[in-house]
This record gives C-alpha cells, structure tokens and sequence, in this order.
C-alpha cells in the first residue's frame, strides 16, 4: 500500500512551491507507515520523457527526497511513499514510480494472486521487468495497451478495465505520467484494508481517513496554475474527490481536466 501525490502546473513548479510546505511535510509525516521507499519522477517540458529518483528507504529526513521535493522545478511531478506489500521485499528496483517507453507510474494496491496478471504480458514486454511486485507488472501492461489505443488515457483504461475483470476486490488506483499528461486511475470500489494493516495504521499517530477512506484519491486547485492529485490523509488543500472506478487525464499544456469510466456505457 502506498501514499501518491501527483502535481500538474503551467510553469515550472517545485512539488513543495505547488502544494506548500506545511502540505509537503504533512505528506511525509506519512513515513510513520510508508517508509518502505520513495520515489519522484518528473518531465522536464509538458511533452517530455519522465525521468525518476527512487530510494528504497524513508523519505523522512532524506537528502535526496527534501532536493527532489523541494529544489527541483518541473511542470509536472508524481511522488510515491511505499508501505511494502507482505512478502515484497523492500529494495531499489520495487520502489515507484517505474519508468519505461517514456512514462512513468506509482500504483496504490496489491494485485494478488500476481499469476494471472503475468500471464496478460508478452513475453517482450515481460522481458523489460526488473523487480518483484505487481505494481511493476501492472505497468508493464499499460504500456502493452499503449502500443494500440488512441492515446495514454485510453492505454490506461483499457489496462485497468483487463485488470477489474479479474481482480474485481484489488485497489488499481495509480499515477501515470507521460506524452503531456498526467493520468490517474481512481478504482477501489470494492477493496477494503486488511486487518493487520488497519492494526498497524490505527496504532500510530495518522489521519482517522487511513482507515475509514484509505484508498480515495482526490482533486485540488489551490490556484490558477496549479493542479493536485492525492491520497487521503494529508494536507489543507480544496480536495474535491475524483469520479469513482474512472480514469482522469490532467493535460499538462492547459491545465484541462477529463475523466472517463472504466467501461463504457
């Protein structure tokens, strides 16, 4: 399970300038349970490659994660705080985002039993996989879709939409940034925490809506130039929340909104 933050701006923006930096520190205060791993990728122009940091430890105190954050301006950026899935080892390869073919993703979930996903990749895109998790797979078959849908938000809601078929209980929820946009899927209808985790995260100092709302994700714009997606459970910001089981597109070039269901009507 793990903590997404998503920023989209019209000029070059750090993610503490974008969303402030009591918003930021409120954010890694989430380390308490998410610190199995970090990671920031980013584009250097609205069209651009992403490029990532990841670190397989805390992003509290972090030299790298307070540069990445806080010093290094980019109109858009995803952040993701890693709380490992049992049985996931923590290690750099399995921290998000993953970035490949000129995107880059962080998911928030566990796809469980990992095999029939696996069995929807090729064997050349299998090829390109470099850790253990399902998050990193679950990319993987984003960018097969991509290769015949219409453009990225479609790659990515023909991907989940193969995925809820067979994972109707599993949170899918994730960040995908690339080719001048930023795509969130918001599709956790039917998934629900399980008890050692609400354990855990009731027995540290956090948000009541880590577990009475874990696996929203939500909108915010804090001003004119300024779009947000985020997990619940941090930060003062006009959080408005995203259409359920959909996928929304951020265009980078005006800031333009849309969203789409899994399945059409």
């Amino acid at each position: 399970m793990c903590r997404l933050l998503g920023v989209v701006s019209d000029r070059p923006v750090t993610v503490a300038d974008a969303v402030g930096e009591v918003v930021l520190k409120d954010f890694v205060a989430l380390t308490k349970i998410h610190g199995d791993g970090w990671g920031v990728a980013r584009v250097e122009a609205a069209g651009g490659s992403p490029a990532v940091v990841v670190s397989a430890g805390s992003a509290l105190d972090d030299p790298e994660f307070i540069a990445a954050a806080a010093e290094v301006s980019a109109p858009a950026s995803i952040v993701h705080l890693r709380w490992a899935t049992a049985g996931l080892a923590v290690r750099l390869e399995n921290s998000h985002p993953f970035v490949a073919d000129g995107l880059a993703m962080a998911h928030n979930g566990s796809i469980r039993p990992v095999e029939p996903l696996e069995a929807m990749l090729t064997p050349e895109v299998a090829a390109k996989l470099r850790g253990t998790t399902d998050s990193e797979r679950y990319f993987a078959l984003i960018r097969q879709h991509r290769r015949t849908a219409a453009n990225l938000r479609e790659a990515v809601r023909d991907a989940v939409s193969e995925l809820r078929a067979v994972y109707p209980e599993a949170s899918l929820n994730a960040l995908v940034l690339g080719e001048g946009q930023l795509v969130a899927v918001h599709a956790h209808a039917r998934t629900t925490l399980p008890d050692d985790d609400i354990e855990q995260l009731s027995a540290v100092d956090l948000p009541a809506e880590h577990v009475e709302d874990y696996f929203a994700l939500r909108l915010a714009r804090p001003d004119d130039h300024t779009v947000v997606i985020g997990s619940t459970g941090f930060g003062d910001l006009p959080w408005q929340p995203l259409p359920p089981e959909s996928v929304t597109a951020v265009a980078l070039t005006d800031l333009s909104v849309t969203s789409v269901p899994l399945v059409a009507d």
